[in-house]
């Protein structure tokens, strides 16, 4: 009987060891922010303040082969948001599949501006970044690095109108090229992607190109944006610029411009320009900005703004 018990608090104390040695590690991270908005007078306010909050969970592991894994999910105001599982190959890159996140291909490249806060349309009526929606739900994503260049690329099975296998099954893919080591402070990039739609001839491609460039506290940019709509007159090209400054280690200003272009001939411009305020303390951030769009979605006189004031806490 000795023997016995001695056999089996050495086998546990072994599947112990064996347990710890590919334990994993599991971060709880969250977010809390009350927010003043004031809309302008077509608007109907309701309730000025409101309160936002989210929470996260990171957890990795090492895999015997030298490889890793990692899974992250979020939550926004208790509801999900979205979830990740990557795989780390070390110099052959990451594999990832991700439902809600849009961390790989061209729905991370959507905007790149630098910003001291929100996106120069957020909280507008009109059209926003002029990247046609790709779905981020169950999709695939690889990111690597070779010979300076980025790469992201993500693919999608989205509902279409037939079924699997046929011709008009659903579908997005993207691939974004970037890099940094044309100069110092220089980061450029250029994307392409494109959805099914409901048949063969229906569908969207789209097309990004960006450069950023810093110097010193100093950081401009530009990007253009493409989306060639199958249906007739439905293209949009957006152009935005912006500029952001790092006054010292805590405040920072920006200030951006967006115009969306459209190609149907009974639609107008879109103009939306904002700036941003954000002042850093510890875990806490005390963000301001204003937005204004002139002719949103086209209408031409349709103009719209918004004012926020936030406070957040990040724990």
């Amino acid at each position: 009987m000795t023997n016995i018990k001695k056999l089996g608090l050495t086998a546990l104390a072994g599947s112990l060891v064996a347990t710890s040695a590919y334990a994993g590690a599991l971060d709880v991270t969250g977010t809390a922010k009350v927010t003043y908005a004031s809309q302008d007078e077509s608007e109907v306010d309701g309730n000025p303040y409101s309160m936002s909050q989210g929470i996260g969970f990171a957890g990795s592991g090492d895999l015997d082969n030298g490889m890793s894994i990692s899974y992250t999910y979020t939550m926004t105001n208790a509801a999900f948001s979205s979830s990740n599982l990557s795989l780390d190959m070390g110099d052959s890159g990451t594999i990832t599949f991700g439902n809600g996140d849009g961390s790989t291909g061209i729905s991370a490249y959507d905007d790149k501006m630098p910003t001291a806060g929100e996106e120069v349309w957020d909280d507008l009526d009109g059209q926003a970044n002029g990247i046609a929606t790709i779905s981020k739900t169950n999709t695939f994503g690889y990111k690597g690095s070779f010979a300076g260049l980025g790469i992201s690329a993500s693919y999608n099975k989205d509902s279409g109108a037939g079924a699997a296998g046929s011709a008009t099954e659903g579908h997005s893919k993207s691939l974004v090229v970037t890099t940094s080591d044309m100069m110092d402070g220089l980061e450029a990039g250029v994307g392409i992607g494109d959805k099914s739609g409901t048949t063969t001839e229906n569908g969207t491609d789209m097309s990004i190109l960006y450069a950023k460039y810093t110097a010193g506290s100093v950081t401009m940019g530009a990007q253009l944006t493409n989306i060639d709509a199958s249906a007739a007159n439905s293209d949009t090209d957006r152009t935005h610029i912006a500029v952001s400054v790092a006054v010292n280690e805590n405040l920072s200003v920006s200030l951006g411009q967006s115009v969306v272009e459209f190609e149907s001939a009974s639609k107008d411009d879109q103009e939306s320009t904002g700036i941003a305020v954000s002042y850093t303390m510890g875990s806490m951030t005390v963000a301001a900005f204003n937005n204004t769009e002139e002719n949103s979605g086209g209408t031409q006189g349709t103009d719209d703004s918004v004012t926020e004031v936030s406070v957040a806490f990040a724990f």
